[in-house]
């Protein structure tokens, strides 16, 4: 029978949230349950849910860097077993036949990709997200999560952790690389660590210094301020690969100027407006602007497994339930040192 959960949910883009009931299906033969321990507060529940983003299902229960465990599976599932430690990111299902599928870009899917919340399923019923005490979901579309990583640090790699991961990986960063990450929050602190464990030089710009000691201690080999006037005249023309995880407007040629021959600019964060650059540094220094998003299925599998190779975790500050709104205020006021998670038990 179907099974009724407490969650939290916001009625409008200006309510805060509250404990509501909803019911999540038996699973199906390729289905699998996990009880969700954790799920982490990524800014892009906090745009979607405040309408920031388009039309938005309400009421709506946000997060997609779920942690948990699994409670039943059902009999065509051979990935996992009760008791293992599993994940679900940012969707939750998708065609798995056209090309870019079988390239494991689900993400990217040219049907449909199923979004984890603010979606409808296959089923036609709404999806709901992490902020809930348990998730039914294919398991071809969750993700084992190492057992040497904690719960709690490792909800943030399903969305935080492999945004990053995707271009360094695309753009093969590694020794010899010199890498910038612009901003050191949840992507930025993800980006930083990975960066350093793939063996590139990696430098951190920052609007201050605020975070200087925390990004040095991530394994930054370098950290400059852009409120400093000197630091575009000393770092021009000195990155291969720049990931920016801004989500405001920027002075996009500032960053451009810093990119040495060959070098590429990577957006994650969306910016509300449309961004302005000038085409002739690109030309004459054959320089890219690109933009990435997430990564599929295999893009975030090896992201986890590599971050338990390495001892790499999300840096967390773990919160209770009845403090979700005023974390998502902190997050836009740029509080939060890195990633607010939380601990569903307190629901």
């Amino acid at each position: 029978m179907p099974t009724e959960v407490r969650a939290l949910a916001m009625a409008s883009a200006t309510a805060p949230f509250e404990r509501i009931t909803i019911t999540r299906r038996d699973p199906l033969p390729d289905e699998v349950v996990i009880d969700i321990k954790y799920a982490g507060i990524c800014h892009s529940d906090i745009h979607t849910a405040r309408g920031e983003w388009g039309e938005v299902i309400y009421p709506l229960v946000p997060g997609h860097e779920i942690a948990g465990v699994i409670t039943a599976v059902g009999p065509e599932v051979t990935k996992f077993k009760v008791g293992d430690h599993a994940g679900i990111g940012c969707f939750v299902d998708a065609c798995g036949k056209c090309k870019h599928c079988l390239m494991g870009e689900e993400n990217a899917c040219l049907e449909r990709t199923i979004w984890t919340y603010n979606d409808i399923g296959w089923d036609g019923v709404p999806t709901a997200g992490g902020y809930s005490q348990q998730i039914v979901a294919r398991a071809d579309y969750v993700l084992k999560i190492p057992e040497t990583i904690p719960l709690a640090a490792a909800a943030p790699l399903l969305c935080a952790g492999v945004t990053p991961w995707s271009p360094l990986v695309r753009y093969h960063a590694g020794p010899g690389t010199k890498l910038a990450v612009v901003g050191l929050g949840g992507l930025g602190h993800m980006a930083v660590q990975l960066g350093h464990a793939l063996g590139c030089e990696t430098t951190v710009i920052s609007r201050t210094l605020r975070k200087k000691a925390a990004g040095i201690a991530l394994g930054a080999d370098h950290y400059y301020a852009t409120e400093d006037p000197d630091t575009f005249e000393e770092l021009a023309e000195t990155f291969d690969l720049m990931i920016c995880t801004i989500s405001a407007d920027l002075d996009v040629n500032a960053l451009v100027s810093l990119l040495r021959l060959g070098g590429v600019l990577v957006f994650l964060g969306l910016p509300p407006d449309d961004q302005h650059f000038k085409i002739e540094p690109l030309c004459f220094g054959h320089k890219s602007i690109t933009g990435s998003d997430i990564g599929g299925i295999p893009g975030t599998q090896a992201v986890l497994d590599f971050c338990a190779a390495k001892g790499i975790s999300a840096k967390v500050e773990v919160i209770s339930a009845d403090e979700v709104t005023e974390a998502y205020n902190k997050v836009v006021a740029g509080i939060p040192q890195f990633r607010y998670v939380i601990d569903i038990a307190t629901l």
